[in-house]
């Protein structure tokens, strides 16, 4: 049943998915270095095909692929790719920072897509709360992110991520996909996605890099818990909750990402983490308040 607002069941759901999300990008910079970035995405799309595969099953739903989700089945599939292409050769050529901070302005562009074809109208409540989250994580992963130097081809490529990011969740908001189900749009996004990604891989340099065994640990809990369990989750919460607070939400990943890189890798923390965290505190309420009076 779809909700108005968010209660505390979803704040807490989205937290969730969101540290979740935050130890995806932790895994990813150590997985980097044993596996070319494309390779290592197809691989994680093709793997997690069958852990989505064996959840459908459990749940006594296995998987069907109707001919009415064939076309945005396969355009869902299509621009999930390309959202992982763009994202690993974005940090391939540019900073980190750089390329996080035009990552996570997904919630901008799929709140307009939401606006003009969804009916989720952006109120002047709801543009400050997404313009004062974006400024905290821009604050955040700028002030904190320490090294290499910015590409404007990788720029475009974090901002063309962004953009797929938000038309997955777009695709999955129309009436054919959301029909599916959070599980099934997943397994169309992976099924299609893995040949893709595997196929142009090649392009991007060899595929095997300092390969060592924690790599293929973290690539199993990248295709299981990450993909097949907090995107299913992500989904899911995207089909009952307003999307565009849903999607804000995603501010929160860079943020808890350098928190984690202080717990785990000993990074610094200073006052340039609490004041964006003041900020996108405050954006996510605005946002919030913003829905509630829809």
């Amino acid at each position: 049943m779809r909700k108005q607002g968010l209660d505390a069941a979803g704040v807490a759901m989205l937290l969730g998915v969101q540290l979740l999300l935050a130890l995806n990008q932790i895994s990813i910079k150590v997985v980097n270095a044993g596996l070319q970035p494309v390779f290592f995405a197809g691989l994680r799309s093709a793997m997690a095909i069958l852990f989505v595969w064996g959840w459908l099953v459990f749940r006594g739903r296995p998987p069907r692929l109707n001919r009415e989700a064939l076309l945005p089945g396969l355009a869902s599939g299509t621009v999930f790719a390309a959202e992982f292409l763009f994202l690993f050769v974005a940090l391939d050529l540019t900073t980190v920072g750089r390329a996080s901070v035009l990552m996570y302005s997904m919630p901008l562009w799929f709140a307009l897509m939401a606006h003009f074809g969804l009916g989720d109208r952006i109120t002047p409540m709801k543009a400050l709360g997404l313009v004062l989250a974006f400024a905290g994580t821009a604050w955040a992963i700028l002030g904190g992110a320490k090294g290499g130097e910015g590409n404007i081809w990788g720029d475009f490529c974090a901002l063309g991520a962004a953009l797929g990011w938000a038309g997955t969740a777009f695709i999955a908001r129309r009436p054919v996909m959301r029909a599916e189900g959070p599980e099934m749009q997943l397994f169309w996004m992976v099924l299609v996605s893995a040949p893709i990604l595997l196929a142009v891989s090649p392009l991007f340099g060899p595929l095997i890099r300092d390969l060592q065994v924690l790599h293929l640990w973290l690539l199993l809990f990248q295709a299981s818990i990450v993909v097949a369990g907090g995107f299913i989750a992500w989904l899911w919460l995207m089909s009952v909750y307003p999307s565009s607070t849903v999607a804000a939400f995603s501010f929160l990943t860079p943020v808890l990402a350098i928190l984690l890189g202080a717990a785990i890798f000993g990074e610094t923390l200073s006052p340039a983490i609490l004041g964006p965290g003041v900020l996108v505190a405050a954006g996510i309420v605005l946002i919030n308040r913003s829905a509630a009076r829809r």
